[in-house]
């Protein structure tokens, strides 16, 4: 049985990533004024920070049912059935509008809803193309991935509370009072949602909590202590020099964990959040 393996932009993974590794990679849509632009497709990484910065209000969207169907329809003429990974359902409905036209494909379209984005989701997908290899059905591989769903968490600091302000997920006030005490604030995604954990003054304080965190996670949810058996991914929106500073630390903090895996956070997330952000993300690794 021939399974392919289907995700989003969202998942870092590029057009040209996907296409080496034998992936395939739906690019979301951003809204620009009047416009509608692709990821890696007819919106680069650098085009769309130059926008964000210049005030250009974006909005993300979901790809069309057509768009979607369309896609399937093409891998169903090569493959018998399709494993598809779109980003947490939690943080848009893409995830759920896949899964009510799936209910159409007589069981040939698997959607995943394991609650991943960005680093985590690709691992993800690279763990579902490793199990497709293997053989395992498209049935498997969804249940393989929605039981493990859990075993990932993100933390992330922001360099400005400007796009949370702008996208309404903190009032004016609360974004002028944070930029006055310098307050850098730490966000978790763990499941469903982009949620508030913590609050530093200093990138470095900032820094000493998310990885507290992530040691926590490893101990207590993983079983996994010194990340043996965890993926440990650093991500950023236009930070490289601190995201690559932040790996070296890491490596020295869990030299057994193997190759950090740096990379941008998502444009999805990256649009709410702004340039600057530094995150770690841990996910145990399946057992295949």
């Amino acid at each position: 049985m021939k399974v392919a393996i289907l995700t989003d932009s969202n998942s870092g993974i590029t057009q040209k990533q996907g296409e080496e590794a034998g992936i395939y990679v739906i690019p979301m849509p951003f809204m620009m004024g009047d416009e509608t632009y692709y990821e890696d497709i007819s919106l680069t990484r650098k085009e769309f920070y130059e926008k964000l910065k210049g005030g250009i209000d974006i909005s993300t969207s979901q790809p069309s049912p057509a768009d979607i169907m369309d896609f399937w329809n093409r891998l169903l003429e090569e493959y018998d059935e399709v494993v598809h990974i779109p980003m947490s359902s939690g943080l848009s409905s893409s995830c759920h509008t896949a899964m009510m036209l799936a209910e159409d494909y007589e069981g040939k379209v698997f959607v995943v809803n394991n609650q991943r984005i960005s680093v985590t989701l690709r691992q993800s997908v690279l763990e579902a193309k490793k199990m497709a290899d293997a053989g395992m059905s498209g049935q498997d591989i969804r249940k393989k991935l929605e039981d493990t769903k859990m075993d990932s968490s993100i933390y992330i600091t922001l360099d400005t509370l400007e796009y949370l302000k702008k996208g309404g997920r903190i009032t004016p006030a609360a974004a002028l009072l944070g930029s006055f005490l310098r307050i850098k604030p730490v966000l978790t995604i763990q499941g469903e949602k982009l949620d508030a954990f913590a609050k530093a003054r200093t990138m470095k304080q900032a820094k000493t909590m998310m990885i507290m965190a992530a040691k926590k996670d490893m101990e207590e949810r993983f079983k996994d202590p010194e990340g043996v058996h965890t993926c440990i991914a650093v991500a950023h929106s236009e930070n490289e020099a601190a995201a690559l500073e932040f790996k070296q630390e890491l490596e020295e903090l869990f030299p057994k964990t193997g190759e950090i895996y740096v990379d941008h956070l998502s444009l999805s997330v990256s649009c709410h959040i702004g340039p600057g952000a530094l995150a770690i993300a841990c996910t145990k690794r399946l057992d295949l």
